[in-house]
């Protein structure tokens, strides 16, 4: 079974600015694009790979069989990977 990975969210100047924690790097990435965030850098902890995702929220209806207490509308986040980079130094 995998373990958790944690992953450094970078802004645009390569400051991390969060961490986000998945088996895989699409799952953080998921969690990251459900805050709003759209152009997700996230470098894997431990590692000199950063990944790169757009990201986006999507107002759906809710799914069937939802419980009563959730809203007619929910958010649900997209992503599409577009490559990994290799930083130079950490």
């Amino acid at each position: 079974m995998a373990e958790t990975r944690n992953f450094a969210l970078r802004d645009e100047k390569g400051n991390e600015i969060g961490v986000f924690t998945g088996k895989q790097p699409r799952q953080a990435a998921l969690k990251a694009a459900n805050r709003g965030i759209t152009d997700i850098r996230l470098r894997e902890r431990g590692t000199k790979k950063v990944h790169i995702f757009t990201g986006e929220r999507v107002q759906v209806t809710k799914p069937k069989g939802a419980p009563t207490w959730m809203p007619d509308k929910i958010w649900k986040p997209k992503v599409k990977k577009m490559g990994v980079e290799k930083l130079e130094e950490l």
